[in-house]
């Protein structure tokens, strides 16, 4: 849910400089640091590659953003069930402890 995070904010600057003169898109890449957060690494960010530059030097595509923003938000949303699951089977181990 870290990763999660750090993509949310990342998307969020780069939609906040979406106007900002030679703004370069950041990103994180998912899967690398996915395996770096269950190393105990922190993530980095990384430039995103193939993005079209703008005269002004930005490359910021509110279309990637917005596409990055849903799948963000799905993978939040499986990642908090999974957890919640978790949750309600150590009540239930709990539960019948207390009952048995």
């Amino acid at each position: 849910m870290d990763l999660l995070s750090t993509r949310q904010k990342l998307v969020a600057s780069n939609i906040a400089n979406a106007d900002t003169p030679g703004y370069k898109t950041q990103d994180v890449d998912f899967q690398f640091e996915f395996m770096s957060l269950a190393n105990g690494q922190q993530p980095q960010t990384v430039p995103a590659d193939g993005l079209v530059e703008k005269p002004d030097g930005n490359n910021v595509s509110m279309d990637r953003e917005a596409r990055l923003l849903a799948e963000n938000a799905i993978r939040f949303n499986l990642a908090s069930t999974l957890v919640r699951g978790q949750f309600k089977m150590v009540r239930s181990a709990i539960d019948e402890g207390k009952n048995g």
